[in-house]
């Protein structure tokens, strides 16, 4: 699964902070940069895989 989204993020004290624009409910932190951005990788496929048996097929579709 390929999909292109817009991370924002910011440095608080101790930890990188981001979240998705496209998805603000997804959040989490790292405590770098690459670390944030595997995390956020992780949250997105978390939630949109959710439900999603292990056999599945798909297919590209224009909407």
């Amino acid at each position: 699964m390929n999909s292109k989204v817009n991370m924002i993020y910011w440095k608080s004290e101790k930890f990188w902070l981001g979240k998705l624009l496209e998805h603000p409910e997804i959040m989490t932190q790292g405590e770098s940069l690459e670390e944030l951005e595997a995390n956020i990788r992780e949250a997105y496929l978390l939630m949109a895989m959710d439900n999603v048996p292990e056999q599945y097929e798909t297919k590209e579709i224009v909407v």
